[in-house]
C-alpha cells in the first residue's frame, strides 16, 4: 500500500504544478558531470522497474548535402555492440531484465529508451557508458544497418504515397536549411556513408557534453549518482558541435508540386512556415491543429467529411521543431471530386478562423483534450523520463514542463485569430497535389 500511495503523490504532484493547483512540484534531482554530462532523476518506488530516456543534441538537421540519413542510420548501429559487450548483448540483457529498449530520430535529436526491472539498473548503465566510450563501428556492422536502413526508406517512402507526399513537401518548403530532407536520409546518401564517416560523426556527436538522460522510477537518487559519477566520470568531453545556421530565405510566393504516383484518389498536402517551438505562438497553434482536425466535430472534418463529403481523411498539424517549422495539412479526396475542390475548402476554413476567430466551446474543448493527452504521458515512467529529458533539451530546463498547461490554458481567441491571420497566408506555403498516373 505504501507504494502506491507513493505513486499516487508523484502524479497528483505533477498534475498540481502544470495546473495551477496547490501541490508540490516533483523532485527532479540534477546532477552534472564535469565532463558536461546532464543526469535528471526522478525517484519513485510504486514499481519495481527503471525507466532511462537519453537524448543526443543530433539529428538531421546536423546534417549536410551528400550525407543525409547518417543520424538515423548512426541511430542502428549503436545497438550492435561495445568493447565489453559485444554483439547483440545490450538488447539481450535488457530482455532478460523483463524490459525493452528502441530508439528514434528526428530532424533535431536522437533519443534512446530502455525500462527494465530495477534490479538491472546498474548493468544497463554499465552498458550504456561502454557504448558511449567504446561503441564497435565496423566495416561490418555499417553494412548491416545500411541494407536495413535502405529497406526502411523503401517501405516508408519510395513505396508509400503518403509518405513520399510528405518528404516532397519538406523538400520543397525548404530551400537552404537541413529540414530539406527527411531524416531518414536521400538513398544516393545513404549508399554513399563510409566508415570513416560515421567514426567521425560518432566522436562528434556521442558525447557526454551533448547528452542529457533521465532516469525515473525504483532507485535511491544518491546511489544512482554515484553509479553515474563512477561509470560515465571517465569518458571524455569532446568538441563543442557546430552551430545549424538558421539560413532558410523568407519564402515570397506560394509553390505547388505535382507528385504523380500509382494511386486510386488524389490527396493534398500543404505546409505553411512558422516559427520554432519556443515561438510565443506555438501554444496557439497546438491549440488551432486541435480545432481543425481533432474529432469528428472539428472543423474540417465537420465541413470537408460530413457536410461537403468531398473528403475521407483530414488533418492538421504544428510540427513545430528547434527551428522554424511547418503548419501542414492533409487531405484525401473522396471519389468523384478533386483537390481543387478540397483546396477551396480548405482555404475557406482558416479564412473564416481569420475573420471571425473560433468559438469559446471550441477553444476549451481544444485546451481539455491537450491537457488530457499531457497528463496521460506521465502514466508511466518511460513517458516522464521522456517529457523530462526532451523538455530539458529543447527548453533547457525540464522545469519548462510546468508551464505547459499554463501557457496553453492562457490563450485567448484572439491569439487563435493573430496566429490564423500570421501564418495561413497563401505566400507562406507549399502545396504538394497527388495525381494518380494517368489523370491531368
Amino acid at each position: 500500500m505504501r507504494n502506491k500511495f507513493r505513486a499516487g503523490m508523484v502524479l497528483f504532484a505533477l498534475y498540481g504544478a502544470v495546473c495551477g493547483r496547490a501541490a508540490p512540484a516533483p523532485v527532479v534531482k540534477e546532477l552534472k558531470l564535469p565532463n558536461g554530462m546532464t543526469v535528471l532523476a526522478l525517484e519513485d518506488h510504486a514499481f519495481p522497474s527503471v525507466a532511462i530516456h537519453t537524448v543526443f543534441r543530433v539529428g538531421s538537421r546536423n546534417e549536410h548535402t551528400g550525407l543525409t540519413g547518417l543520424s538515423h542510420l548512426f541511430e542502428h548501429m549503436m545497438f550492435n555492440g561495445s568493447a565489453h559487450y559485444p554483439g547483440q548483448t545490450f538488447d539481450r540483457e535488457i530482455e532478460k531484465s523483463g524490459g525493452s529498449s528502441n530508439a528514434w530520430t528526428t530532424p533535431d535529436t536522437t533519443e534512446y529508451f530502455e525500462e527494465f526491472s530495477s534490479t538491472a539498473l546498474e548493468n544497463v548503465l554499465l552498458m550504456e557508458a561502454d557504448r558511449m566510450s567504446a561503441l564497435n563501428i565496423n566495416h561490418a556492422n555499417l553494412e548491416q544497418e545500411r541494407g536495413i536502413v535502405k529497406e526502411e526508406r523503401r517501405m516508408s517512402y519510395d513505396n508509400s504515397v503518403e509518405g513520399g507526399m510528405a518528404e516532397l513537401l519538406w523538400n520543397g518548403a525548404y530551400v537552404a536549411h537541413p529540414y530539406h530532407w527527411l531524416p531518414i536520409g536521400f538513398m544516393k546518401d545513404i549508399d554513399a556513408i563510409t566508415l570513416t564517416d560515421a567514426q567521425a560523426y560518432f566522436r562528434e556527436h556521442y558525447s557526454p557534453n551533448n547528452a542529457v538522460m533521465a532516469v525515473v522510477g525504483d532507485f535511491k537518487t544518491e546511489e544512482l549518482f554515484g553509479m553515474i559519477r563512477r561509470l560515465y566520470s571517465p569518458i571524455p568531453r569532446r568538441p563543442t558541435i557546430r552551430t545549424v545556421v538558421r539560413d532558410e530565405p523568407l519564402q515570397r510566393g506560394e509553390r505547388r508540386l505535382t507528385f504523380q504516383r500509382a494511386a486510386e484518389l488524389p490527396a493534398l498536402m500543404i505546409g505553411y512556415h512558422i516559427g520554432p517551438l519556443t515561438d510565443k505562438d506555438d501554444p496557439a497553434l497546438d491549440l488551432l491543429s486541435a480545432i481543425l482536425s481533432r474529432g469528428e466535430s472539428s472543423r474540417l472534418s465537420h465541413a470537408m467529411v460530413y457536410q461537403q463529403q468531398i473528403a475521407t481523411g483530414l488533418n492538421a498539424s504544428n510540427e513545430s521543431r528547434m527551428d522554424p517549422g511547418l503548419f501542414t495539412f492533409y487531405a484525401q479526396v473522396q471519389q468523384g471530386h478533386t483537390t481543387e475542390e478540397c483546396l477551396k475548402s480548405l482555404d475557406i476554413i482558416p479564412d473564416d478562423i481569420q475573420q471571425k476567430g473560433v468559438t469559446e466551446r471550441e477553444l476549451q474543448k481544444a485546451k481539455n483534450a491537450l491537457r488530457v493527452d499531457y497528463i496521460n504521458s506521465w502514466n508511466t515512467n518511460a513517458g516522464r523520463a521522456e517529457q523530462i529529458s526532451e523538455y530539458h533539451v529543447f527548453r533547457g530546463s525540464w522545469k519548462e514542463m510546468l508551464n505547459y498547461v499554463p501557457e496553453h490554458d492562457r490563450v485567448t481567441i484572439a491569439d487563435i485569430q493573430r496566429a490564423a491571420k500570421k501564418y495561413l497566408i497563401s505566400t507562406n506555403r507549399t502545396l504538394v497535389i497527388l495525381a494518380p498516373e494517368g489523370t491531368k
